[in-house]
């Protein structure tokens, strides 16, 4: 299979507006043991007709001069002036510039036990470090609370799903620029501390995002603050991103109460239009969806049609924990579920499977996209999937797409 080319960072992304974000919980089922690490290999990439056509090239053409001499002289070189040069204006050609996007990061129960073990989260990502990191800007989905409040729940079967501040260290470390937070658990708290403040652990998790230098999308402090877009500019290109969620109604933020955006006709029309007057790209960022099936439902269905109605630029979606199906919607791309990028669920292959998702653009236009499919194992360590692992996730992607044709 052909490898994915690496993208080299041409520039650090600056923040240039930033929304806070937040969310609760949700089913999610424990995990048992881990297979072996595979080995590496990138999936053929998927394209799209690229729409820059470049300026052409200006030339300017200036006649020589020529000094006649007397009649019958013959003229010396001292007598003709030299040619004016040519002159030509090179356009300056658009930034070439590449997002990456991963399923859902759920360092919690298994993964945490392995973190406690270990004394640092790095070693989930170090085989995937150096994507990550290559590209222009890499955004994640926090489906679990990043909080040193909440007690561990162990490697144990339940929804409550935690994490610490060593988690948002190394999602950083990672590479990570944006979070998505409009998730189902990211209100997520265990333990006697969290009796007196139910938010605490939510708000430490945008903290310590920020703490880091990343920048948390879809939650905040109100609902207004929630679907406020979260704007990045690369190489003088501007991204917004908004991100909204369906799936538990406890972390919905309401008129003076935190939480994340719901997902609604409304709130996506506002947070689109929001995003759209201060930004070149428009991407939206749903979590929704049934869990463990490839098919998008009826409601995936809807929000995606309002979504691109509304005027996103690409649809990249999320939680429910299996790649799901890709589908163009009046020529904007709709990626219904990216799958599990770090997560416990070992029960099936299906469930340690994931795809990293890169978008390309020349400079707004965007241009097409690659697909890393990845395996992850009990203890929250990523991989490349190999050959045959990354044909079957490519498969089960196709032919969830071909069902929407």
């Amino acid at each position: 299979m052909e490898n994915v080319s690496k993208i080299v960072r041409q520039m650090v992304p600056k923040i240039i507006f930033i929304s806070l974000v937040g969310l609760f919980m949700n089913g999610c089922r424990s995990p048992s043991t881990a297979p072996p690490p595979l080995p590496t290999l990138h999936p053929p990439a998927s394209t799209l007709t690229p729409t820059f056509t470049p300026t052409a090239t200006k030339v300017v053409v200036l006649m020589p001069v020529v000094v006649q001499s007397a009649p019958k002289e013959t003229p010396t070189p001292e007598m003709v002036r030299t040619a004016i040069p040519v002159v030509t204006s090179t356009p300056k050609l658009p930034p070439q510039i590449t997002l990456l996007f991963t399923g859902v990061i759920v360092p919690a129960r298994c993964v945490q036990s392995a973190i406690d073990a270990r004394g640092d989260a790095n070693y989930i990502y170090d085989e995937v470090r150096d994507i990550i990191s290559s590209a222009d800007l890499a955004v994640g989905t926090l489906n679990t609370t990043f909080s040193d409040l909440s007690t561990h729940t162990g490697c144990i079967e339940t929804y409550v799903l935690v994490s610490d501040s060593r988690s948002a260290v190394a999602a950083a470390l990672a590479g990570f620029d944006v979070m998505s937070v409009a998730t189902n658990h990211i209100k997520n708290c265990a333990g006697a501390s969290c009796a007196d403040n139910s938010n605490r652990a939510f708000l430490d998790t945008l903290d310590n995002l920020l703490a880091n230098g990343i920048a948390p999308v879809g939650a905040g402090m109100n609902l207004t603050h929630a679907l406020q877009p979260v704007v990045v500019e690369v190489q003088g290109i501007r991204f917004g991103f908004v991100s909204l969620g369906m799936v538990e109604p406890l972390t919905f933020a309401g008129v003076d109460s935190p939480g994340i955006a719901p997902l609604s006709d409304m709130n996506l029309h506002a947070a689109i239009s929001a995003a759209r007057e201060v930004s070149d790209v428009v991407i939206v960022m749903p979590h929704w969806g049934p869990e463990d099936t490839s098919d998008p439902n009826s409601y995936q269905l809807h929000f995606a049609e309002k979504a691109v109605e509304a005027g996103a630029d690409v649809v990249v979606g999320n939680h429910t924990h299996v790649v799901q199906a890709i589908q163009q919607i009046d020529g904007i791309d709709v990626f219904y579920g990216l799958g599990n990028f770090v997560f416990d669920q070992n029960w099936d292959l299906a469930h340690q499977q994931g795809v990293m998702l890169q978008l390309h653009f020349s400079g707004m236009d965007y241009t097409g996209y690659d697909l890393i499919p990845t395996h992850v194992d009990g203890d929250g360590t990523v991989h490349i999937a190999g050959p045959d692992e990354a044909a079957e996730v490519l498969q089960r992607i196709e032919q969830a797409s071909e069902n929407l044709r």
